[in-house]
């Protein structure tokens, strides 16, 4: 009788291992053609994202701005920070109709799920995507899922940063797991950011 039930347990864990392979190698495959086409429709990029992080990145993506004056720049972070970052793109001398700011993103994966929609809605279909270098490969996994299954491709311009260890495989494959439910559900973190809540 045991016998029998860790046998019937070995085979649904089997099943469960092969419906998830299956379903991983679909949806990487739809979304690598995504992108390939979107690299034909866009093949340099139309946009700048830059995950506001720290000062640095914001500061790297006005000066990068002020020599390509036909991107549009999105700045996914905090409110708080709005003051010192629109001061940074006017020293750098750039339009600050070309600066949008996204206060949605409560994380990584929300400065892509909260975004998304806005490049989507312009026709972007290839982003120049702005992030320290120890975060970027992070970030550029979640892009893939978030950003591909639209369309839309990346190309990174990483900022260097002294004294951090890349981010661990562990931190990806979370935040792998947390664009998954946002495909299937439409569900992010930013939906627990209280300044989203319609009252």
């Amino acid at each position: 009788m045991k016998l029998y039930f860790g046998r019937k347990l070995r085979l649904r864990w089997q099943h469960l291992a092969l419906l998830v392979g299956t379903g991983s190698l679909i949806l990487t495959s739809l979304i690598t053609l995504r992108l390939l086409m979107a690299s034909f429709q866009a093949p340099t990029p139309q946009a700048l994202l830059v995950l506001e992080g720290s000062p640095d990145r914001v500061r790297f993506a006005a000066s990068f701005a002020s020599s390509h004056p036909n991107l549009s720049i999105v700045v996914s972070g905090n409110p708080s920070a709005l003051e010192r970052n629109q001061r940074f793109f006017q020293e750098a001398n750039v339009s600050a109709q070309r600066v949008e700011y996204d206060f949605c993103a409560t994380d990584t994966v929300s400065n892509f799920t909260c975004t998304v929609d806005w490049f989507t809605n312009r026709g972007i279909h290839h982003v120049y995507l702005t992030t320290s270098d120890h975060h970027m490969q992070r970030s550029r996994t979640i892009a893939f899922l978030v950003f591909g299954s639209r369309g839309i491709l990346t190309t990174p311009l990483a900022v260097p940063s002294e004294g951090r260890e890349q981010e661990s495989s562990l931190e990806t494959l979370r935040d792998v797991l947390r664009s998954v439910v946002w495909l299937a559900t439409g569900w992010s973190s930013a939906n627990l950011n209280p300044e989203l809540w319609v009252n």
